[in-house]
């Protein structure tokens, strides 16, 4: 099965990005393809190279760029929400990239699920 994936929260205010990084390793693990990922309202917030937690804390931003270079995941970042958050093309961390909605619609029509994280 293929499936693209949405997060609307943030990595460190909700679970929704933890539960969604988890669902895509399973899911990969079972032999099925994550094709893209959307970052949308506080979800864009996952791609700033900025965030620093602690060291004994999880590193999702890290986790997601791992996943796009040795998966090949489509890390996408709405524009939109990314400028409302301060989020821009420099302070992106590696493997994501700035995009419109149309990537999200997109991912609903190739994929054969589009799951979603978050409110």
């Amino acid at each position: 099965m293929k499936f693209g994936i949405l997060i609307n929260e943030g990595p460190f205010t909700h679970q929704a990005s933890d539960s969604a990084y988890r669902f895509a390793v399973a899911a990969m693990e079972k032999g099925h393809e994550v094709s893209r990922v959307f970052f949308y309202n506080d979800g864009v917030n996952n791609a700033s190279k900025l965030s620093e937690p602690p060291q004994d804390d999880r590193n999702l931003v890290k986790l997601w760029s791992a996943m796009a270079q040795e998966h090949g995941v489509d890390l996408v970042v709405c524009i939109a929400a990314a400028l409302r958050r301060g989020i821009k093309d420099e302070n992106l961390a590696d493997g994501f990239r700035i995009s419109g909605l149309g990537q999200l619609i997109e991912a609903g029509i190739i994929n054969d699920r589009l799951v979603v994280f978050g409110d």
